[in-house]
């Protein structure tokens, strides 16, 4: 066939085969769109689902995050509570141990060492006891600089220049319960 026979070929086609030639191109396209449509959704379903883990993941950490914080501070509390769940209770012993400095003071004036070796043993008791259950003597004594985080001033008395705005005489002992202050000493400070 000579080249203008092949091209009367072409154009002599019927429409009805342009439409099916047109048909089974379209087809063909779209038999190969149509598979990347349900890849498309495919990753899209898979793209949600590993977003939805991974915002459960999240919940999840900060729900355990939340919880381990929880547990310290609970953890936290009840050891606080333990070291001043006594504190009431030594607090009403504390005029009990002056009692008995007062009495061991008044004892040792007396000729009666044998009173005095028993309420010295029995003073020593009491006052071990209380150190057992975290009782401390806060430390001040005469002399010391007035510090009213840790003394509470009482008077003022006139004093020499060396022991102005410093502690002259400890009127009452002060206690602490661990950390904590319960009962400030009572200081005579110099004016």
């Amino acid at each position: 066939m000579s080249q203008e026979n092949a091209e009367t070929k072409d154009k002599d086609l019927t429409q009805d085969e342009v439409i099916n030639t047109t048909e089974d191109t379209q087809t063909g396209t779209a038999d190969a769109a149509a598979p990347e449509m349900p890849a498309a959704e495919e990753l899209s379903k898979e793209a949600k689902l590993e977003e939805d883990l991974a915002k459960e993941k999240d919940k999840f950490l900060r729900l355990f995050a939340e919880f381990e914080n929880y547990k310290k501070r609970t953890s936290k509390e009840r050891l606080e509570l333990f070291k001043t769940a006594n504190q009431e209770v030594l607090q009403a012993l504390l005029p009990v141990m002056d009692d008995f400095d007062r009495a061991l003071a008044q004892i040792a004036k007396s000729e009666d060492e044998a009173l005095l070796k028993g309420v010295e043993l029995i003073h020593n008791k009491l006052r071990d006891t209380l150190a057992s259950k975290g009782l401390e003597l806060v430390d001040i004594k005469a002399g010391d600089a007035f510090d009213a985080d840790f003394a509470e001033a009482i008077t003022q008395i006139p004093a020499g220049d060396d022991l102005k705005g410093k502690v002259v005489d400890v009127v009452e002992k002060g206690y602490k319960l661990g950390d904590k202050i319960i009962r400030f000493p009572k200081v005579v400070i110099g004016n």
